[in-house]
């Protein structure tokens, strides 16, 4: 605790020299209490999901650019599409990704999030290589087969199921089949507990002790790290003796260990694959079973809605054998199915702020953001906004179809925007589709509490798990 208010004073006094020397010419606002500034009242407004309205209230008083103190640092909050566009486009010498030390620490620091430049454009394309569609295509099968035994074993027969660990789970376990190669078995068993210390411990106080949240992400970490360690070595191996060379692409870590640069010599090292794998199974987990989450919620209280995907998706299985597996033109074919989950993620995107750091002075708007200041957006603040998008609160998947008015770039970020954007973005909307393929197909399902409503500690999370009572579909 010593360490931590040492420390504490050391960056409030070092802000406060540096925010002193542009006094004149800092964005509007007031920093308030040192360390503390207004960080509780943001926390409150996200566990009430709130945020939106938290901000609002904020611009009314200093305008679309104003200074706070976050979690510890000055902040600058940037609002609009050229404040998106600013942000996700960046160079990396004038704001870096740099994360907070309890996700850097956990995470590792040779990740896609937090590497810039070169590095980052390197370990981007290797990661893309893999998740790119003419590669995900060959595995709709294999991720179909994980949702059917998933549902199939924690599913079927229930009365009553908590939905949000469950798609946790499931995720978890596509995951280590498509991305680690750790198929269903005693390994993988281990892997989730694991997992999960992992995940919690992210947003915790950076204290290594026993008892911590963070102490057992650590201790979590070091075991996760020792498992990818032997299964690098076991899949280099393979690939020495060509085992794989029929199938490069076998799982992610299998092409990652096959990646160059463009000029054909600098391959990944072991410990940047590690950290990617990391970043990738953390991004996964949460990001795409709390849009599955949402989407079951929204399917359970719009009758409508579910009529129309049903609709589809039962179009799609009369063409198929029972229990044949869906395919890459199968999933061409869900576009209302799509629609539906993009507007879901329009309204209630699963991360609702980006954070960057100022790695040098610099001006934007007419202000001064000085050197380690942080600067922060809201994506639901040009998700909502009525000069972008009409009745934005209305939810309305006609938007997304093919002859409606595209969004301006850099107005609709749930997977981020420009050299930035999630790579993850295909994986995640195969594994979404699929799902809901296999869930109106086989079940339908009413919400135990009908107004289920989640907090964001930081993303949604159900009261919980959002229970839902389930009905079997009986098929002839």
């Amino acid at each position: 605790m010593l360490y931590l208010f040492l420390v504490s004073i050391f960056l409030y006094v070092y802000f406060f020299s540096r925010g002193k020397k542009y006094s004149g010419r800092l964005p509007p606002g007031s920093l308030g209490l040192p360390l503390i500034g207004q960080s509780f009242d943001l926390l409150k407004a996200l566990k009430s999901d709130e945020v939106e309205e938290w901000i609002k209230k904020r611009i009314a008083k200093h305008g679309p650019i104003w200074k706070t103190r976050l979690f510890g640092y000055p902040t600058v909050v940037l609002h609009g599409i050229a404040a998106n566009k600013f942000v996700y486009t960046c160079d990396g010498n004038i704001l870096t990704n740099k994360q907070p030390p309890s996700i850097s620490r956990i995470m590792g620091t040779r990740n896609i999030i937090e590497l810039t430049g070169d590095d980052h454009k390197r370990v981007r394309g290797a990661l893309v290589s893999f998740l790119k569609p003419d590669v995900l295509k060959q595995y709709v099968a294999k991720v179909d087969e994980e949702i059917q035994n998933h549902l199939e074993t924690h599913w079927r027969g229930k009365n009553e199921v908590q939905v949000q660990p469950l798609i946790r789970n499931l995720t978890f376990n596509v995951i280590c089949s498509l991305l680690i190669g750790i198929e269903r078995g005693p390994k993988r068993d281990r892997c989730l507990p694991l997992f999960q210390d992992l995940i919690k411990s992210m947003l915790g106080i950076p204290v290594n002790l026993p008892f911590t949240k963070f102490g057992r992400g650590l201790k979590a970490r070091k075991k996760l790290v020792t498992m990818l360690e032997d299964l690098i070595n076991e899949k280099r191996e393979a690939l020495k003796e060509q085992k794989q060379q029929a199938n490069p692409h076998k799982d992610l870590i299998a092409s990652l260990l096959q990646s160059k640069n463009d000029d054909s010599s600098t391959m990944m090292s072991d410990e940047e694959i590690i950290d990617n794998i990391m970043v990738v199974m953390g991004a996964g987990y949460d990001t795409t079973s709390i849009l599955l989450t949402l989407l079951m919620r929204l399917l359970a209280n719009d009758e409508s809605i579910y009529s129309k995907i049903s609709e589809e998706q039962e179009e799609i299985s009369k063409r198929k054998a029972p229990g044949e597996a869906l395919t890459w033109e199968d999933l061409t074919q869900m576009k209302y199915t799509w629609r539906v989950a993009s507007e879901t993620l329009r309204i209630h995107p699963p991360v609702i702020l980006t954070i960057r750091r100022a790695a040098q002075d610099f001006e934007y708007g007419g202000y001064i953001i000085p050197k380690g200041w942080q600067v922060m957006l809201s994506s639901s603040m040009t998700h909502n906004d009525d000069s972008i998008f009409q009745n934005p609160t209305m939810f309305d998947p006609t938007r997304f179809e093919k002859n409606a008015p595209s969004p301006p770039p850099f107005s609709l970020l749930p997977f981020g925007a420009g050299p930035r954007m999630c790579p993850g973005f295909e994986l995640a909307k195969m594994e979404t589709l699929v799902m809901i393929h296999r869930l109106v197909t086989m079940f339908k399902w009413e919400l135990v509490n009908k107004d289920a409503s989640f907090k964001r500690i930081p993303m949604p999370e159900f009261d919980q798990g959002m229970k839902v009572q389930l009905k079997p579909i009986e098929r002839d």
